[in-house]
C-alpha cells in the first residue's frame, strides 16, 4: 500500500501552526462571539428526519441527532457497554421472573420537556414503542421496527392480544420494559430498551396511550368515537405530508436543536430553549446552525471563503488534499475511522448467485487494493469480511485498543496472576490473519467455475442449466447517481470478469431508489448493488436475516439477498447470546461470524475508510472522534477565540512514514447510534 506521508504532513501543519481567531463586531464596535455555524456534507439530505423506518442516509441521521433527545439509554465508552442515561432516568431497577424474563423499572427525571414546553412523561415513551412497531407503517411504505426481544411483541403484532404486555406505564414518570427470556442473554442488553420520546399530540392527535394493567395499547382520546382514529390515513397526513408532516418538518422535538426550515437542500436549526442538557450536562452553545450540501469540486474554495465553518465526513482523496494545506493557515482537521463498510450486494433471485462458486469467483476477479487505491486514494483499507475500521471489536483484535484485562491488585496472588496471564494469552490468539483474502487470481476463479459446471458458450460467456433453464453469467450492477465508482470498476473489475466468462454492465440510479431496492426483496431489478452502510450501535447481525420456509425447511436469507446458510445465522445468534460484560467471548464469536461470512459471501466486502472533518479556528471543543455524528459532537462545542499556541519540534525529533493504516493511530470511535446508510459522493 502507498505510504500516507500526506497525513503526516497534515500532522506537521497541526504541530507548527499558530491558530488565529476571526472576530465578529457589533455595530458599535464591541467584539461579539459568533453564534452561527454552517455545516457542509457531500451527502444530500432526503428529509427523513423522524425515524429510519422509511429510509436512512447519514445526513438525515445527523439531523435526527440534533432534534431528538432524551433516549433512555446511552453508550458508555469507558465501560464499553450501554447504560441508562442519568439525565433522563432518575432511578432504575432490574428484576427477573421465574421464566427468566427481565424487567427494567424506570423512573424518569421530572425536568424533561419538548421544545414547546410540554412535559415529557412515560406515556410519550410508551407511544414511541407502539408507533415504531405499528403495522400501519408498512401501509405507508415504511419498515416497522421488529421488537422480538420485547415480551409479548409477537402476540400483539399477530393480533392475539390487544396490548403490548412487555411495556407498562405505572405512573406518569414510571415505565416498565420487559425483555423476553427467549432473547436473553444478549450482549448489548440494556441497548434493547433504547427509546426516544415522540409527541403523540402532533403525530397522532385524537389518540392516547392506555394501560389497564396488562400492557400498553392505543385508543381514541374521545371514547364516543367508534372507529379507531389511529390509522394509516392519519399517519400519512401527520408524518408524510411534504409541507407539514413530522417526517420532514418536525415541529415539536426533544433534542438540543429545533428545525426551523427545510427547503429540500438546506436545513436551518435553532437551539431548543427547553433542552436541559445531555448526560455530560452539555448544552447547545451555538445558537443557530445551517446544514447543507457541499460539493467536492467547490468545497475547498467555499471553505476558504468562509461559506462553511465545518466540513463533515470528507472522504474523496483529491478533496482532502486540497483542504490539508489550510491546516497550516490555522484551520483545524480531525480524522477518525468509519464503523461501516462499502460492499457489493448480490441478488439471490438470480439462480447463479445461489452458487457459492460464482460468488467467490467474482471476488477472485477483483483486485480490491487497486480499486481502493484508485477510488479512495488510500484513505480506505480493504476489509475481508463484514466489519469496519471503527468497530471496537476490530480495534481489540488488531491491537489498536488494549485488551480489557486488569492485572491483579495483589501482585503476590499467584493464582490471580496466573489467571490474568492466561486471559492475556487468549486475547493474543485473536487475529484476522486466518481470513481468506480474495486477491486477484483468475486461475482460481476459472477453476471454481469449471468445477461447478459453468461452461463457456460460443460467445465466451459461461452458462449452466439450473432447474431446466439455461442460466448465463450476464449481470447488471446498479450504483448511486453522482458516484464515479463505475469508472474504477469498469477498469479494474469488468475486464477480469469478462476473461472468466462473466459479463457485467452498470447503471446509475438515484440513491433513494438504490436503498429502496436493496431493502425490499420484491423490488430487486438488478443483479448486484454497490452500496454501503454504517453499523448500528447494537450490532446484531442476526436481525439482518429473513427466515422463511423453502421445501419444508427453514431458509435463511441475509437481508434481501436470498442468500444465507443456517450456520451463518446460528453464528450471529450465538454472538448476540453472550452475557453482557463477557468481551473476550463476544469477540471470539465475532471472529467466527466474520470467518463464515468471508466464506459464504452473501455480499462482497470492499473497503472501510477514514473520515476527515475540517473546521475553522473559531469552532472549539468539537470532539467528533468521540461521538457517532457531528449532530451529537456539536452539543457543547462553541464558537470563540482560541488561545494562541506555538509548537516547535526539537532538532532531534522527526516523523517516520507509516507503511499502511495498520500503523496509523486512529482515534477511538465509540460504538453506538446506528447510521444505517452512508451515502456521499463515495456514498
Amino acid at each position: 500500500m502507498k505510504k500516507i506521508s500526506i497525513l503526516l504532513l497534515a500532522l506537521l501543519f497541526l504541530l507548527t501552526s499558530t491558530v488565529m481567531a476571526q472576530d465578529e463586531f457589533t455595530a458599535d464596535g464591541e467584539q461579539e462571539e459568533p453564534t452561527h455555524l454552517t455545516v457542509g456534507n457531500t451527502t444530500p439530505m432526503h428529509g427523513k428526519f423522524f425515524t429510519e423506518m422509511w429510509e436512512d442516509v447519514t445526513t438525515d441521521g445527523d439531523v435526527r441527532d440534533l432534534i431528538h433527545g432524551y433516549n433512555l439509554i446511552m453508550w458508555d465508552g469507558e465501560a464499553g457497554m450501554y447504560t441508562h442515561d442519568p439525565s433522563v432516568v432518575n432511578a432504575i431497577g432490574i428484576m427477573d421472573n421465574d421464566e427468566g424474563d427481565r424487567s427494567y423499572l424506570i423512573a424518569l427525571q421530572d425536568d424533561l420537556f419538548y421544545s414547546d414546553g410540554t412535559q415529557i412523561t412515560a406515556w410519550d415513551y410508551a407511544f414511541s414503542f407502539l408507533l415504531n412497531i405499528a403495522p400501519e407503517i408498512s401501509e405507508l411504505g415504511g419498515r416497522p421496527v421488529s421488537m422480538d426481544y420485547i415480551f409479548g411483541y409477537r402476540e400483539y403484532i399477530n393480533g392475539e392480544v390487544s396490548y403490548l404486555a412487555g411495556v407498562q406505564v405505572l405512573d406518569d414518570d414510571q415505565i416498565m420494559i420487559t425483555l423476553s427470556h427467549d432473547y436473553l442473554p444478549f450482549f448489548y442488553e440494556e441497548g434493547l430498551i433504547s427509546c426516544y420520546p415522540y409527541p403523540i399530540q402532533v403525530i397522532a392527535p385524537g389518540v392516547k396511550v392506555k394501560d389497564d394493567g396488562y400492557g400498553i395499547y392505543l385508543a381514541n382520546e374521545d371514547p364516543s368515537v367508534k372507529e379507531p382514529v389511529f390509522n394509516a390515513e392519519l399517519l400519512k397526513k401527520t408524518i408524510l405530508d411534504p409541507e407539514t408532516g413530522y417526517q420532514s418538518h418536525p415541529s415539536v422535538v426533544s433534542g438540543p436543536y429545533m428545525l426551523t426550515s427545510w427547503d429540500g437542500v438546506t436545513a436551518e436549526f435553532e437551539a431548543n430553549p427547553h433542552y436541559k442538557g445531555n448526560a455530560e450536562e452539555k448544552m447547545p452553545l451555538i445558537q443557530t446552525l445551517t446544514f447543507t450540501l457541499a460539493e467536492n469540486e467547490t468545497m475547498a474554495d467555499e471553505f476558504a471563503g468562509g461559506n462553511f465553518g465545518l466540513l463533515n465526513k470528507v472522504t474523496k482523496a483529491d478533496t482532502v488534499q486540497k483542504l490539508l494545506p489550510m491546516i497550516g493557515e490555522g484551520y483545524q482537521m480531525v480524522n477518525y475511522p468509519r464503523t461501516g463498510i462499502a460492499f457489493i450486494s448480490l441478488n439471490g433471485h438470480n439462480p447463479a448467485f445461489q452458487s457459492k462458486a460464482v460468488r467467490q469467483a467474482m471476488a477472485w476477479c477483483m483486485d480490491r487494493d487497486e480499486i481502493i487505491g484508485a477510488y479512495t486514494g488510500y484513505y480506505g483499507l480493504r476489509v475481508d469480511s463484514y466489519y469496519g475500521l471503527g468497530q471496537w471489536m476490530y480495534g481489540l483484535v488488531n491491537g489498536s485498543i488494549a485488551a480489557p484485562v486488569d492485572p491483579p491488585e495483589n501482585e503476590n496472588d499467584y493464582s490471580a496472576q496466573l489467571a490474568y496471564e492466561r486471559e492475556l494469552e487468549e486475547w493474543a490468539k485473536l487475529s484476522l490473519d486466518d481470513l481468506l483474502v480474495y486477491e486477484l487470481n483468475l486461475n482460481v476463479a476459472n477453476l471454481l467455475l469449471d468445477n461447478d459446471g459453468w461452461i463457456m458458450n460460443e460467445v465466451g460467456l459461461r452458462e449452466k442449466e439450473i432447474d431446466g433453464e439455461r442460466v448465463t453469467l450476464t449481470f447488471k450492477l446498479i450504483y448511486p447517481e453522482g458516484n464515479d465508482i463505475n469508472e474504477v470498476l469498469e477498469e479494474l473489475w469488468v475486464p477480469n470478469l469478462r476473461d472468466c466468462g462473466i459479463e457485467l454492465t452498470m447503471e446509475a440510479v438515484p440513491m433513494t431508489d438504490l436503498i429502496d431496492r436493496y431493502l425490499s426483496t420484491d423490488k430487486w431489478d438488478a443483479d448486484l448493488i454497490y452500496i454501503a452502510r454504517n453499523f448500528e450501535g447494537v450490532f446484531d447481525p442476526s436481525s439482518y436475516f429473513q427466515i422463511s420456509e423453502k421445501d419444508g425447511k427453514p431458509a435463511y436469507s441475509w437481508f434481501s439477498t436470498e442468500i444465507g446458510t443456517e450456520d451463518l445465522y446460528k453464528a450471529t445468534v450465538d454472538m448476540r447470546r453472550t452475557e453482557p460484560g463477557q468481551v473476550l467471548e463476544y469477540v471470539q464469536k465475532w471472529l467466527k461470524f466474520i470467518d463464515l461470512f468471508n466464506d459464504e459471501l452473501p455480499e462482497i466486502p470492499i473497503y472501510s475508510n477514514v473520515y476527515f472533518d475540517f473546521y475553522t479556528p473559531e469552532l472549539q471543543d468539537y470532539y467528533i472522534a468521540q461521538h457517532e455524528s457531528w449532530g451529537k459532537a456539536i452539543v457543547g462545542a462553541y464558537l470563540g477565540d482560541k488561545i494562541e499556541e506555538d509548537f516547535v519540534l526539537s532538532e532531534d525529533e522527526e516523523f517516520e512514514e507509516f507503511d499502511d493504516f495498520g500503523d496509523f493511530e486512529f482515534f477511538d470511535d465509540e460504538e453506538g447510534g446506528g447510521e444505517f446508510f452512508f451515502m456521499d459522493d463515495d456514498f
